[in-house]
């Protein structure tokens, strides 16, 4: 048997299950492995470009500690440090090391663990399927329970039974807003909503689009049903040009577009107006979309809380309305999925706009 071949580093490193990214003592990416690829994706090129501060920006985001304090203390430790990285809402693993070359000159190597979520996602799925069958076959009964109450009988009774179904029904729909969350988590957690979204993206003219979507907004329940919200389609006023279009999936588009109108009714007085913009930047070949409000806005102290999963404003008015707090991350994180940007402006007694950066529609947007 030959032993004396010995394999590439590159071949070496692309056999690693964890993602390895290794620093020179410059700051400039010098290698980088199969895994890091896959974790880091289109951040990659940044980090390729700015080296290790485009690297420290983008896993310091959401850190308890540094990473440069990390590095600090590789470096007197002479032994790998470990620490978290958090990528697509994960809080993954992470060692940092100290590579000395022969002149003392140190490299930094990130490896960052790639856990198996296999078995969670097979549960989850599970669950998902098994929870939405029942909010299905509860809300077909609790419809035929109120088509018995409104037949003549008992009054006392049928006051009774109206108040279990009104319950009933709070309870399902919650349920069933819970569980759509849920889905959207999970696919963004296992990288699905980039597939989803590269495989359904496609022109959307915002015109025909936002006005099929207005015009479908009565069909469920858009707020939660304790919430005294009118008819919202009255309320809602879009201003669309006819020929601007988008490369996106109608599916996420849609999901943004709910949550961030639900949350602009609720969170305002019942007849306050809301206004749907959409302009072309041409010169960099993308589409906004504001959702304007004029209700309660958001204190500047609360406004770091907006995007983060499972947080709300403890202001009054905002925590008077029932809600999970995951809305406003899983529209973030679909938005970026699109290759789009998502962010907002507000005054606390004025109004909050919502603004959404999408890729305008090319000829060659159907194969990117």
């Amino acid at each position: 048997m030959i032993a004396d071949e010995l394999l590439p580093n590159q071949l070496i490193l692309d056999g690693l299950s964890q993602a390895v990214l290794i620093f020179d003592p410059q700051n400039h990416l010098v290698a980088e492995n199969a895994a890091a690829r896959a974790l880091m994706g289109s951040d990659l090129k940044l980090i390729r470009q700015e080296g290790w501060p485009a690297a420290a920006v983008l896993f310091n985001s959401r850190a308890l500690e540094s990473v440069e304090a990390v590095r600090n203390r590789a470096i007197d430790a002479r032994y790998p440090v470990r620490f978290y990285v958090y990528r697509t809402g994960e809080r993954i693993p992470a060692w940092m090391s100290m590579l000395r070359h022969s002149s003392d000159a140190a490299f930094t190597m990130i490896t960052i663990e790639m856990p198996d979520w296999t078995a969670l996602t097979d549960i989850v799925d599970s669950y998902l399927k098994e929870v939405a069958e029942v909010v299905s076959s509860t809300r077909g009964h609790v419809d035929l329970i109120e088509q018995i109450t409104r037949a003549k009988g008992n009054e006392n009774l049928l006051r009774r039974v109206g108040g279990f179904t009104r319950l009933i029904h709070v309870h399902m729909h919650r349920l069933g807003r819970l569980t759509q969350l849920m889905d959207r988590l999970e696919k963004i957690r296992t990288g699905r909503v980039r597939e989803q979204v590269a495989i359904y993206r496609r022109k959307v003219v915002l015109q025909n689009f936002i006005e099929d979507f207005l015009e479908a907004m009565d069909e469920d329940t858009l707020v939660d049903p304790e919430s005294d919200a009118g008819d919202p389609r009255k309320r809602i006023r879009a201003v669309i040009p006819g020929r601007i279009a988008v490369a996106a999936s109608t599916e996420h588009l849609s999901y943004v577009l709910r949550d961030i109108l639900r949350n602009a009714i609720m969170y305002s007085m019942k007849a306050a107006p809301i206004k749907v913009v959409a302009y072309a930047h041409p010169r960099e070949n993308t589409v906004q979309i504001d959702i304007i409000d004029e209700g309660y806005g958001i204190r500047a102290s609360e406004s770091d809380r907006v995007f983060l999963p499972y947080e709300r404003s403890r202001q009054p008015q905002i925590m008077a309305e029932f809600g999970y707090g995951l809305a406003m991350y899983l529209c973030k994180s679909e938005v970026e999925a699109m290759n789009g940007r998502i962010w907002f402006e507000s005054e606390e007694g004025v109004g909050t706009t919502f603004s959404i950066k999408l890729p305008a529609w090319s000829d060659d947007s159907s194969s990117g």
